[in-house]
């Protein structure tokens, strides 16, 4: 039993460290992707991730990349579970995620809406989103969708810069 847990906070320490393809600053653990990490009686190393969004493109790349580095650790059986209830929320992104989007000129999500789905807003949003770089709340959206569907493009009037912005699910 004590071997097992050992195993598995192991295991879980090496999912934990894979980058998000999209976010590659953000390790999976940092995403609040990776759920759990376990290992079964016969060695079976067992990973749940969640998706940030059910058709999220990159969920393959994720999967695939935990699964390697397992393997690569010698885990050579490696199961990897996608696990949608309850679903991905943006609240999940730890506090030291939060600071590597910042750094790294993106502006990171605020709290995420309660009671229920979050609707898709074509127009503007209402809300303010901080500069990444200089801290301003001047700011503007200029376009809802990014490079991927989870971002938003923002421009802050104060310093002038483009920012990406990691939007509340």
């Amino acid at each position: 039993m004590v071997t097992t847990l050992l195993d598995a906070r192991r295991a879980r320490h090496i999912a934990a460290q894979v980058p998000d393809p999209e976010l590659p600053m953000l390790t999976l653990a940092d995403l609040g992707v990776l759920r759990d990490v376990e290992t079964t009686e016969d060695g079976t190393v067992v990973a749940s991730l969640t998706p940030t969004y059910s058709g999220c493109p990159a969920m393959a790349e994720m999967r695939a990349d935990v699964a390697a580095r397992l393997r690569a650790a010698g885990y050579p059986r490696v199961e990897i579970r996608t696990v949608l209830d309850p679903p991905w929320s943006s609240d999940w992104i730890t506090q030291a995620g939060r600071a590597k989007l910042a750094e790294h000129g993106i502006a990171p999500p605020g709290p995420a809406p309660r009671g229920g789905p979050v609707p898709l807003v074509l127009s503007p949003t209402r809300h303010t989103v901080a500069c990444p770089r200089c801290g301003s709340a001047d700011t503007e959206e200029t376009s809802r969708f990014a490079a991927t569907s989870c971002k938003a493009l923002w421009r802050c009037r104060a310093c002038a810069e483009p920012f990406e912005y990691v939007k509340e699910i």
